[in-house]
């Protein structure tokens, strides 16, 4: 059952929606699964072979590609952009224009209950652990440990609050 506004939404019919999955307006989804009582805002697009799990947050304008897959309980910001190929090409070195067989999807893991922050990009291959943070405006372009914060460009970790000097 999709609920909340029908309007603009694009859904192909090889989608697997798990139950109570909220869709917003303007949104594309083809070839991809989303877990139970997941929300996607607006202008969101997900891609074939992508996975979203149950109960996550996909916030407006968020691109996710072919080759991710999220865990449960992940949060999303607005405008996050995720990547599946380190060197992008739109030609061969011929000049040929290239297939879809010419390049190598790298997959993305984000774990459970991990946050990624508004405007961040994720390049492909990595793997975003267990209730990691991603700031809001970094570009990951290396593993995030578990329970890890990072931010900036490229994203390096943050020292964790001093329970002591707050």
């Amino acid at each position: 059952m999709i609920e909340g506004n029908h309007e603009g939404l694009r859904v192909a019919s090889d989608v697997r929606l798990g139950e109570g999955v909220r869709l917003f307006g303007l949104v594309n989804l083809y070839g991809c699964e989303i877990g139970d009582e997941t929300r996607i805002g607006c202008f969101v697009e997900i891609q074939k072979g992508a996975k979203v799990g149950a109960r996550c947050k996909i916030s407006s304008h968020t691109f996710i590609c072919e080759g991710v897959t999220i865990g449960d309980g992940v949060f999303v910001g607005h405008g996050v952009m995720f990547a599946n190929d380190r060197r992008p090409r739109a030609v061969a070195e011929d000049g040929a224009p290239l297939s879809d067989s010419g390049w190598e999807c790298q997959p993305t893991l984000v774990k459970n209950g991990a946050s990624i922050g508004s405007g961040a990009t994720i390049l492909g291959g990595l793997v975003i652990g267990e209730n990691a943070m991603v700031g809001a405006g970094s570009v990951v372009t290396r593993d995030v440990p578990a329970g890890m914060t990072v931010v900036g460009n490229p994203a390096r970790p943050i020292p964790p609050p001093n329970p002591e000097n707050p």
